[in-house]
């Protein structure tokens, strides 16, 4: 007994002194997490994303409205018809990156993301793939517009042929060049295209209404344009990042001053 004990003690020791903790979940080993990590909100939206039936019926849904209406255009032009649409949570899901930033207490940072874009291993969102193959088959092409960089197109490639995704190709890829803005990317398609609809989870991915806009000018603006959501513009859910934060925390960058925006503006009783 007294050796159970003194064994016991050992174990509780070598636990309290260790300074990161593994757990194991159906046999896999989780990341291992640093003591302190803080279970902030990006987990929490990560987990929402991962695991939710909802998020699935919310890009389902999505999806299945983008095919409503490639079966319902109509058109007089007599340019091919195209799709433009954004990548990173429209396309494919990178919320396993905003894990493990929050895993090592952090948040986004470019060199992180060049190495997590760098293995092309994230996963397209539910029904992604279906329909785009779905559009290729009415004679539709698909534009990947995306604020990548220039460095990421190949890794990106890669990953959009992992699931034989139509038009993934240097042609069909436009990446980021000298500005945010996808307005200009979007007009050299257009000049040329008869674009059925655009996809985004960002409101700048459908119009430079949305670039660099406070946060009462971007609602004022999809206040605007209300007509044209399901409609021209289909949205797809991203609570984990976007320009609403940027318009929500403006130059507040640390958790403190997050934290004090957050109590200064959200709505309770």
């Amino acid at each position: 007994m007294k050796y159970f004990v003194f064994i016991t003690i050992i174990f509780i020791t070598a636990c309290s002194n260790s300074k990161q903790i593994r757990t194991v979940t159906n046999n896999v080993a989780a990341p291992t997490l640093p003591v302190n990590v803080t279970l902030n909100g990006k987990l929490y939206t990560a987990m929402f994303q991962q695991r939710s039936a909802e998020y699935r019926a919310l890009c389902f849904q999505g999806y299945n409205i983008a095919r409503m209406q490639i079966d319902a255009y109509s058109s007089s032009s007599e340019k091919p018809k195209a799709i433009i649409t954004d990548i990173d949570e429209t396309i494919l899901d990178n919320s396993p990156y905003a894990v493990k930033q929050a895993y090592n207490g952090i948040e986004y940072a470019l060199d992180t993301w060049f190495d997590w874009t760098e293995k092309s291993s994230a996963d397209t969102m539910p029904g992604a793939a279906s329909f785009l193959k779905y559009a290729a088959s009415k004679g539709i092409q698909v534009f990947y517009v995306t604020n990548r960089m220039d460095k990421e197109r190949e890794a990106t490639l890669v990953n959009l042929r992992k699931y034989d995704l139509p038009n993934a190709d240097p042609i069909h890829l436009y990446t980021r060049t000298d500005t945010s803005s996808k307005e200009a990317r979007r007009m050299q398609i257009l000049e040329r295209y008869d674009v059925v609809l655009l996809m985004g989870d960002n409101l700048a991915d459908f119009s430079n209404m949305f670039d660099k806009k406070t946060e009462k000018q971007r609602s004022d603006n999809s206040t605007i344009l209300a007509a044209d959501f399901g409609k021209k513009f289909i949205v797809f859910p991203n609570a984990n990042y976007g320009d609403w934060e940027g318009a929500l925390f403006k130059s507040n960058k640390t958790q403190a001053q997050k934290d004090s925006v957050l109590k200064a503006v959200l709505k309770s009783y």
